[in-house]
C-alpha cells in the first residue's frame, strides 16, 4: 500500500536528516535501515532516491546560511561581499578532487562498496580515528578560526580528505572535519565548512543520479521522492542547529564510538543472520 511506502519514507528521511550533518555517515545509515525498510520500488529508483534526498538536508544549509552565502546581500559592505565570494572559491577548490574521482568511480563504487561489509568497517575504522585526532588535540581548538584563516592551500587538503567519504561508511562530514581539525582548523570552522562544501557536492551527485535514472517517474515515486526530502529538510535543519551548539563547548569523541558501537553490531547481526 501507499501509506505504507510513505511511512518507510518519512523513517528515512528522519535519518537522513539527522546522520546527514553528524559524522557517522547518512549513506552508511541509509544502506543499513533500508536492510530492514525496503521500499517496494525498483533498484534503479532505490539508488537514485538514497543520493537525490540529500537534497533536502542540502536545502537545509541553503536556508540556514543564507546571508553569510549571499555575496549579494544589499546588507553587506563590498567587503563583506568579496570575503563571501571568497568563501565560495574555496568552497570550489575543495570540491574538485571528489567531484573528479565520484565521477570517474560512480558506478565501480555503487558495485563493489555498497554493503554491510564496506559500512561496518569504515564505521570502525573512522570512530577510533575521531578518539585518536581528539585525543591528539586535547585541550586545542585549531589557530583557523575564520574563513578568512583559511587558505587555498589548505582547502583543497579538506578536499582531498573529502575524496574519502566516497567510500560509504566513511561520513563525508566525517572525512573533511577531521581532515580540517588535523591541518588547524578549530571544530566550528571545520563544521561549518564541511557543510558548504556539501551544497555543490550533493547538487552534482543528485544531478548525476537524476540524469542516470533518466528523469522518467512515475506519479508514486515523484511523490515518495519530494516527501522524502521535505522530511530531510525539516530534520536537518534542527540537526545542523545541535551540531553547531554541541561543538561550541564538546569534542567529536561521543561520535567517535558511536560509530565503533554502531559498526560491531551491523558486523554482529550479519554474521549471526546472514
Amino acid at each position: 500500500m501507499f501509506l505504507i511506502e510513505l511511512f518507510k519514507t518519512l523513517i528515512l528521511g528522519i535519518v537522513e536528516g539527522i546522520t546527514e550533518w553528524l559524522p557517522v555517515s547518512s549513506t552508511g545509515h541509509m544502506i543499513l535501515v533500508e536492510e530492514f525498510i525496503k521500499l517496494n520500488y525498483s533498484d534503479a529508483f532505490k539508488e537514485m532516491f538514497f543520493v537525490v534526498i540529500q537534497l533536502g538536508a542540502i536545502m537545509a544549509v541553503v536556508i540556514l546560511f543564507f546571508h553569510k552565502l549571499n555575496p549579494f546581500s544589499p546588507k553587506k559592505t563590498r567587503k563583506e561581499k568579496i570575503d563571501t565570494v571568497n568563501i565560495w572559491i574555496k568552497v570550489v577548490v575543495g570540491v574538485v578532487p571528489a567531484a573528479v574521482l565520484g565521477l570517474l568511480f560512480d558506478d565501480w563504487l555503487n558495485e563493489h562498496l555498497y554493503n554491510y561489509q564496506t559500512v561496518a568497517i569504515m564505521l570502525i575504522f573512522y570512530g577510533i580515528l575521531f578518539i585518536i585526532v581528539e585525543n591528539m588535540n586535547k585541550g586545542r581548538d585549531g589557530s583557523i578560526k575564520s574563513f578568512k584563516d583559511l587558505s587555498y592551500k589548505t582547502a583543497f587538503l579538506i578536499g582531498m580528505f573529502q575524496v574519502l567519504a566516497l567510500i560509504p561508511g566513511t561520513s563525508r562530514s566525517g572525512a573533511t572535519i577531521i581532515g580540517a581539525i588535523i591541518l588547524g582548523t578549530s571544530r566550528y570552522i571545520a563544521a561549518e565548512y564541511s557543510f558548504f562544501l556539501s551544497i555543490p557536492v550533493m547538487f552534482g551527485a543528485s544531478a548525476l543520479k537524476l540524469y542516470k535514472f533518466g528523469f522518467d517517474f512515475s506519479s508514486e515515486e515523484f511523490i515518495i521522492l519530494i516527501f522524502g526530502m521535505v522530511v530531510a529538510f525539516f530534520v536537518s535543519i534542527i540537526s545542523i542547529k545541535f551540531l553547531l551548539s554541541y561543538i561550541k563547548n564538546n569534542d567529536f569523541k561521543a561520535f567517535g564510538w558511536y560509530r565503533i558501537i554502531l559498526g560491531v553490531i551491523v558486523l554482529s547481526y550479519f554474521l549471526i543472520f546472514t
